[in-house]
C-alpha cells in the first residue's frame, strides 16, 4: 500500500535505533533541565546542579551520558570544565518537546494555551 505513495520515506533501522536512544536519554527531568540551561549558555557542573536542584555528582553523571550521545560538548579551562549544548539540533529538539507540552490541555485532547518559550 505505501509503495504506491511517491513521496513515502521510512528511516532505516539504524536511524530509528539512534533516534530512540536520543529520546531515552531525554526521558529524564534532570537531563531536560540541564539541557535547557545549557541552551541558554555555557555552564559549569556546580551551576547546573543548582539550576536543576540536584547534586553536582548527579549532574556529572547525567552530563557524561549526554556527552557520550553527543548532545553536550565540554571545554576545559584550567581545572574547570564548562559544558554547552552540542548544536542547534539539540535546541530545536528540546524546544519542540517543551513547546508541545505547552500546548497540551490535560482536560481535553486539543491545544489550549500558547507557548511562552522561545529558544
Amino acid at each position: 500500500m505505501h509503495d504506491r505513495l511517491a513521496d513515502f520515506d521510512m528511516p532505516d533501522d539504524e536511524e530509528v535505533d539512534l533516534a530512540a536512544e536520543t529520546f531515552r536519554l531525554l526521558a529524564d527531568p534532570t537531563r531536560i533541565k540541564v539541557l535547557w540551561a545549557l541552551l541558554q549558555g555555557e555552564s559549569s557542573v556546580a551551576c547546573l546542579a543548582e539550576l536543576a536542584g540536584t547534586s553536582p555528582t548527579a549532574v556529572s553523571q547525567h552530563l557524561a551520558k549526554l556527552r557520550m550521545s553527543r548532545l553536550v560538548t565540554a571545554r576545559r579551562q584550567g581545572t574547570f570544565m564548562y559544558y554547552s549544548a552540542a548544536d542547534d539540533h539539540v535546541r530545536r529538539l528540546l524546544a519542540q518537546a517543551l513547546h508541545h507540552v505547552d500546548h497540551i490541555d490535560p482536560a481535553s485532547t486539543g491545544p489550549e494555551k500558547a507557548s511562552h518559550r522561545s529558544l
